[in-house]
């Protein structure tokens, strides 16, 4: 029985999955975007938020945290330059998400045996999507229902101000 057993093996050893999940990781932050099957995609999606999520706290924590940080993500991925483009860019440029720092794009069959393909990307470094979408205000609503109060007092004084100019 495979009773709480979500891990999808993709048919290979343990050591075969681990280098393959940590190439495809390094060729996801050098390139941003990649193609591969839809099962692959969605195994490297658990795979690498984590590590982002670990590159972007390194920022707004001491250097001794950072370091272990870095160190954690470098046994996982197993090469220096992906780490250091991964807390350099792609740390600066996630900063202020919270999560979700990829995204997959089903792109349909392959040609030779009909296998699911998808392009996962990440996310803040799609300029299609991002170009449409203003920056989000930084300042935060109030609960007391200011807001409002304004809003309905500004159409009130507009309406009394008469017009002389008829007369």
């Amino acid at each position: 029985m495979r009773h709480r057993k979500k891990f999808n093996h993709l048919g290979r050893t343990a050591a075969h999955r681990k280098a393959m999940l940590a190439n495809m990781a390094c060729s996801l932050i050098e390139h941003k975007r990649i193609n591969t099957t839809v099962a692959k995609a969605k195994a490297l999606k658990q795979f690498v938020e984590p590590l982002i999520t670990k590159s972007k706290a390194e920022n707004n924590q001491t250097t001794e945290k950072g370091t272990h940080n870095r160190r954690v993500v470098f046994s996982k991925l197993r090469n220096k330059h992906a780490v250091t483009e991964l807390f350099s860019a792609v740390s600066e440029k996630v900063g202020d998400r919270p999560g979700g720092y990829t995204r997959i794009i089903k792109l349909g069959n392959r040609l030779g045996d009909n296998a699911d393909m998808a392009m996962i990307e990440l996310v803040d470094f799609n300029e299609l999507y991002n170009a449409g979408k203003p920056k989000k205000k930084s300042t935060r609503r109030s609960r007391r229902g200011g807001g409002k109060a304004k809003a309905e007092a500004a159409p009130a004084v507009a309406e009394t101000k008469v017009d002389d100019s008829e007369e």
